[in-house]
Parts: C-alpha cells; sequence; structure tokens
C-alpha cells in the first residue's frame, strides 16, 4: 500500500498542480466562471490521459521495448511548451482582460495551455499507470488482501494529488493574483528543470550529447534532485498562502458597516483556513517524499550465514539443518578471495531449491523471506519458490549439487567458477 501511495502521489503531483494554476489564472473569477475555450484545456487533458494510457499499455506488452523513440521527441516538445507556457503565466492577467474583448487571444492562450497540460500528462502518468500492473503477482489468485492494499494506496496517491491541487487553486480567491502568478511562474520553472534534466540525460546515455565536467556535475545534480523538485513545487504555494494571510490581517475591523465588517471577518478567517491547509499540504507531500519513500523502500538486512562443514574441497550440509521450509544462507570465500554467498530452500515437493544468493537481472542483491515468500532485495519481486534451482528471470542462478546419506555435498570448484558474478 505504501508502495504504491508513494510512488502515484509524487508522479501526479505536477499535472495535477498544472492543471489547477491553468484553470485558476486562465478563467474570469479565479475559475469559477470558465470561458468556452477553456474547454481546450479539458481536450488537453483528455488527450494527455488517452496517450499515457496507450504508452503505458504498449510497454507492460512490450510492444515498445525502446522508450527512447516516444521520450525523446516528447520531452523535446515538453521543453519548448514549458519556455511558452513561462511566458504566459507572466502575461495571463492582461490576457484574460483583453479576452472580454478579443476571445480569440484567450483562446489562443488555453490552447497552449492544453498543450502543455497533455505533454506534461503523457510525460508523467504512464510509470504511474504501470503501478497497476504489480497489484497481482504472479501465481497468486487476483482477490487477495494484498491486492486490495495495493489498489487502496493508488487510489489514495491520486486523490492525494487531486486535493494537495484543490487546495492550491482555491488560494486565487484570497492572495493577490501577482503572488499567485508568480508562484505558478516558479511551478513552471521546475517543471522545466525536470523535462531539461531528462532531456539532457537521455541524450548523454544516447551517446547525442557529450558533456564533461561542470556541466556533467550540473546534470547530474538536477538528475539526483529530481525528488526535492518535486517538493519545492509545493512549496512555492507557500508564497501565496503567506499573502493570503497578510491581506486577510490588512482589513480593517472598524469604521465600516457591520455587514462590510462580517465580509472582512469571513475574508480572514477563509484567507488563514487556507493558508493552514495549505502548510499541512506541503508538510504531507515532505513526509511522504522523505519519510514514506525510505519506509517504502527500506532494505531489508540480509540473514546472516549459517555454518556448514567443509573437507576436502566439499561443502556438507545436513539435511535436518535446512527441512523447515524457510530460507538458509551460505557463505564462502572462493579461490580468489571473493566473498559469495547460496541459498538453500526446502520446497513444498521436498525438493531442495539451491542457488547462488543472487541472480542474472539484479546481481548478488540477495534475497530475504517476507511472510513466507522469497522476495528479491533489489527489485522486491517475489520469487516462485517452486522455480527456486532453475535458471531465468529474477531466479537465484542455480549450481549443480548431489545429496546421500542425508546431506547435502557441493564441490567448492562449482562455486569458483561462479565467483564472477559477485565481483560487482
Amino acid at each position: 500500500m505504501l508502495v504504491q501511495f508513494v510512488s502515484v502521489l509524487p508522479g501526479l503531483l505536477g499535472p495535477a498542480l498544472l492543471v489547477a494554476v491553468y484553470a485558476a489564472l486562465l478563467a474570469p473569477g479565479g475559475g469559477r466562471r470558465p470561458s468556452r475555450s477553456s474547454y481546450l484545456r479539458l481536450l488537453g487533458l483528455v488527450l494527455g490521459l488517452v496517450g499515457a494510457l496507450v504508452f503505458a499499455g504498449l510497454r507492460a506488452s512490450a510492444v515498445i521495448n525502446r522508450r527512447t523513440m516516444v521520450n525523446l521527441p516528447t520531452l523535446y516538445a515538453c521543453v519548448l511548451v514549458d519556455l511558452l507556457a513561462l511566458g504566459l503565466v507572466l502575461v495571463s492577467a492582461r490576457v484574460l482582460s483583453q479576452g472580454r474583448q478579443r476571445p480569440a487571444i484567450l483562446a489562443w492562450a488555453n490552447a497552449l495551455a492544453g498543450l502543455s497540460i497533455a505533454l506534461t500528462v503523457f510525460r508523467a502518468l504512464p510509470d504511474v499507470i504501470l503501478q497497476l500492473t504489480n497489484f497481482v503477482e504472479p501465481g497468486t489468485p487476483i482477490f487477495t488482501s494484498e491486492m486490495l492494499m495495493r489498489a487502496l494506496g493508488f487510489l489514495l496517491g491520486v486523490l492525494a494529488a487531486c486535493l494537495v491541487a484543490f487546495i492550491f487553486r482555491s488560494l486565487i480567491k484570497t492572495s493577490p493574483r501577482w503572488v499567485f502568478a508568480l508562484a505558478a511562474f516558479f511551478l513552471l520553472l521546475l517543471l522545466t528543470i525536470q523535462h531539461a534534466t531528462a532531456l539532457f540525460a537521455l541524450l548523454q546515455n544516447s551517446g547525442d550529447l557529450v558533456v564533461h565536467g561542470a556541466p556533467f556535475r550540473i546534470l547530474a545534480f538536477f538528475y539526483n534532485a529530481n525528488r526535492w523538485l518535486t517538493l519545492a513545487q509545493v512549496c512555492v504555494f507557500l508564497l501565496p498562502a503567506l499573502a493570503s494571510v497578510i491581506a486577510g490581517y490588512r482589513l480593517p475591523l472598524q469604521g465600516f458597516d457591520p455587514a462590510q465588517v462580517r465580509q472582512h471577518k469571513a475574508f480572514r478567517r477563509r484567507a488563514t483556513a487556507l493558508a493552514i491547509w495549505s502548510l499541512l499540504a506541503v508538510i504531507g507531500v515532505g513526509a511522504t517524499l522523505t519519510v514514506g519513500l525510505a519506509q517504502a523502500y527500506k532494505q531489508p538486512a540480509l540473514s546472516p550465514p549459517e555454518h556448514y562443514s567443509l573437507q576436502a574441497q566439499e561443502i556438507t550440509i545436513a539435511f535436518p539443518q535446512v527441512n523447515d521450509g524457510h530460507l538458509h544462507r551460505f557463505e564462502y570465500k572462493a579461490e580468489d578471495g571473493t566473498v559469495m554467498r547460496f541459498i538453500i530452500i526446502k520446497k513444498n515437493g521436498g525438493a531442495y531449491g539451491i542457488g547462488l544468493d543472487a541472480c542474472e537481472n539484479c546481481g548478488p542483491a540477495g534475497y530475504f523471506e517476507r511472510d513466507g515468500k522469497i522476495i528479491c532485495k533489489r527489485c522486491d519481486v517475489a520469487i516462485n519458490v517452486a522455480t527456486i534451482g532453475y535458471r531465468g528471470g529474477c531466479n537465484p542462478i542455480p549450481f549443480d549439487f548431489t545429496t546421500s546419506r542425508g546431506q547435502i555435498h557441493i564441490q567448492t570448484a562449482t562455486l569458483d567458477a561462479l565467483s564472477a558474478v559477485f565481483n560487482v
């Protein structure tokens, strides 16, 4: 549940905030009276969602196995449109005022906003949508308590992103417009940095762009700071939240008729409430991106290695030591000095699943036992115990062994030949 929540919330947050600020800045009355051209933004949202669903489906079915062919042109378009959108936010007040007499200006502004939404949604949502494929583990029934908890985490992540965007959008009612527009400008700037960083990283990986020295360090800094850039996207809305409180307490409560005093008090209460909700939203997102992520992807410690008998270049392990159906880990120092690990587990049919504590996909990350399941430490995939001892996928790399007289026998030469797996 927590894994789905911390994956969905940051993925949806940028698009949700973008939809919210455009709705606030490009509609009369802060979004309460949408114009006809505002449906262009809705069209952009729908197109982005449909495109993301199709792209995610093609990736899940392995029809597209090279995402670069889609991501590269998308990122080029994102950066270009983001730069245009930065200018749009700065002149949004003028566009809105002139749009009353010249609707075409407002229509072009909403068309640009719709294109910005479509590209951002298409860029961000496929990874979120692919979380749906993790609801059911291979070989397990569809409807289980684990599946329901994962679905609940996914749904809560979607609702949280929408709620945060709704809270920040409401600040347009109490904050000076120019302060809200400034927060929107910073939001667009942070999204531009994220898109540009992803673009340059993709070009660097493909060899189309090669940078060294300071430019490479700057690229690496922003690439590794993606989580903090997402957190900054919500923090910028503390500006209009603070401005709302200041505006509320600057309204005088004396020297006016009772009706106007009541209006001032109501405005102050609304501004204070929105500021508090905004602060809680920032704290909630911050906790999700720090404590939540750390807890969700906390790496479990591998169990300590158990003892065994080593004589005449042969490892001997008695059946009773590994007959309980749980994971048992052993350590061996190869002839070349490499410290290796291997695991043994007794399977339901009475056979023994034996292999290196490493796989071909994730390397020597190791496996651990959780709720009766064997889990790959790196990718968190549950391994079918019946397949341990067979090569392929995320299964432990198998090796030859024999059994006789109630013991498992492993030749050290067999392990020595596989030491390169742990030389990483």
